[in-house]
């Protein structure tokens, strides 16, 4: 067992290592540098040249790179080229914005996909069956950024239930930060809610079609009975597998959702370091 986690723990440095590096070379190959983004295209080529030289983006690629390796193995991400904030402090917040939006569609998500998984299982073949079918192929097929846009359009221009844009700040109470993310919250649920439904129908359905479930119907065990004592306790492991992927998955969905929404997390923080070339916070 110890030599497993040493070697997952191995493994996961590699990985992150990796990353980094491809990070840092991706934003090599960009056009334009921060000093173009911060100074604009009407800044001279002395005061641009100046710029880099204060911000050491004249030093070879792969010194800046593992300067920054070896502050981040000591604990200091450096600060932000274009502001001069300190990187963790500018992080913290985000990404506990962005944890405070997942964890909130995921209150939602779980409950409803499971619940009707397991009611589609129940049905099967039946009207609530056939409909939840076609509700998650559409779902699954469309987009979260148009599936966003579309909730804009009907719940904000057209009735006016919710504001447009997510903004949240520091001391916000807790009532206010809920219905301001409860667009963003409900897109997010969508986005995982259908892949949940099916595979929990798909487990329960498997099942049910075990011989000892058809035993005990043969018994003369209610269905109700069966389905609570026998069915679902045996098709558990496979749904909670889902739901902790599909929870993995939640963090990733939330960066184009941020954006969509102007949604103060690390998802429109790496947008915001991207489009200007901000390489500490990007890493």
């Amino acid at each position: 067992m110890l030599k497993l986690i040493t070697n997952r723990l191995g493994q996961g440095v590699i990985t992150l290592l990796a990353v980094s590096v491809l990070i840092f070379i991706c934003t090599q190959i960009l056009p334009g540098d921060v000093a173009s983004a911060v100074l604009g295209q009407g800044a001279t080529p002395e005061a641009l040249a100046a710029f880099r030289k204060e911000l050491g983006l004249n030093e070879p690629a792969y010194t800046r790179y593992f300067n920054w390796l070896w502050g981040a193995l000591q604990g200091d991400l450096g600060v932000s080229m274009t502001n001069q904030r300190v990187i963790i402090d500018e992080l913290l917040p985000r990404l506990y914005n962005t944890l405070f939006l997942a964890g909130y569609a995921a209150l939602i998500a779980i409950p409803l996909s499971v619940g009707l998984g397991i009611l589609a299982a129940i049905n099967e073949g039946k009207l609530v069956d056939r409909t939840s079918n076609i509700l998650t192929l559409i779902t699954i097929s469309i987009p979260e950024f148009f599936i966003a846009y579309l909730m804009i359009i009907f719940f904000v221009v057209q009735l006016g239930w919710f504001p447009s844009l997510a903004t949240v700040y520091p001391g916000i109470e807790l009532g206010e930060r809920i219905y301001i993310t409860t667009l963003p919250a409900v897109a997010l649920t969508m986005l995982v809610a259908a892949h949940m439904l099916r595979m929990t129908r798909s487990s329960v359905l498997s099942v049910m079609s075990s011989p000892y479930i058809e035993m005990a119907f043969l018994k003369g065990a209610k269905r109700t009975r069966v389905i609570s004592r026998h069915a679902l306790p045996n098709a558990a492991a496979p749904i909670i597998t889902v739901i902790a992927l599909n929870l993995a998955y939640l963090v990733v969905g939330v960066v184009v959702l941020e954006a969509v929404f102007v949604y103060p997390g690390i998802g429109q923080l790496m947008v915001d370091a991207v489009s200007k070339r901000d390489v500490p916070v990007i890493q």
